[in-house]
């Protein structure tokens, strides 16, 4: 979630979007005023992009053994995790403050968002998940939390121990990927307006 809204920069509607995009299916997105189905379409191009990426089929591989189909989400809160302790390099204010006011807007917002959104988000507030990426505990607790909700047995989890061996390459990984997202997601904001 974190990466979704940073990269949204400081459009409002834009990160509404791409926070609520995975709990709003096919065309439902056109429900939704322009700039917020913008968000929501530039969050499913943000993840088709991580998808085919190398680096990030790189780890989702590592982890598919153990973890199975969760193991793209794991690599993608992995990568969060790694935004949040390096937030300084990307962004001027500091993530405390950054987190408070998104919640805050999305609470404001809170009437027009799709019911798993309504569900998930007094969740992510109440543990201010955004600031607990930045500890491994932290990071471990939200992939508990998260493992509670899924389907099936996901034990996410238990991906702490792999990203605490593989820690100093999967760290490089996410700077050589994320920069280059960051390049894509600009290019589709330009190409947009």
């Amino acid at each position: 979630y974190l990466a979704h809204v940073y990269l949204s920069g400081s459009n409002k509607e834009l990160a509404i979007g791409n926070f609520i995009a995975d709990h709003v299916k096919g065309k439902a997105y056109l429900e939704y005023p322009e700039i917020i189905q913008n968000g929501i379409l530039l969050h499913r191009k943000i993840d088709h992009f991580t998808d085919q990426h190398p680096i990030f089929k790189k780890n989702v591989t590592l982890l598919f053994p153990k973890f199975r189909q969760y193991s793209r989400v794991i690599v993608d809160m992995f990568f969060d995790h790694f935004l949040a302790v390096q937030w300084e390099l990307y962004h001027p204010e500091p993530l405390e403050d950054f987190s408070i006011k998104f919640y805050t807007m999305m609470e404001q917002y809170s009437g027009n968002l799709p019911d798993k959104t309504k569900k998930i988000l007094p969740v992510i507030s109440k543990y201010n998940w955004f600031l607990a990426y930045r500890s491994l505990e932290g990071l471990e607790s939200i992939l508990f939390q998260m493992s509670q909700r899924t389907r099936f047995a996901s034990n996410m989890y238990l991906a702490i121990p792999d990203l605490q061996e593989n820690y100093s390459e999967v760290a490089m990984d996410f700077t050589v990927f994320f920069d280059e997202l960051k390049d894509f997601v600009q290019l589709e904001k330009e190409n947009r307006c």
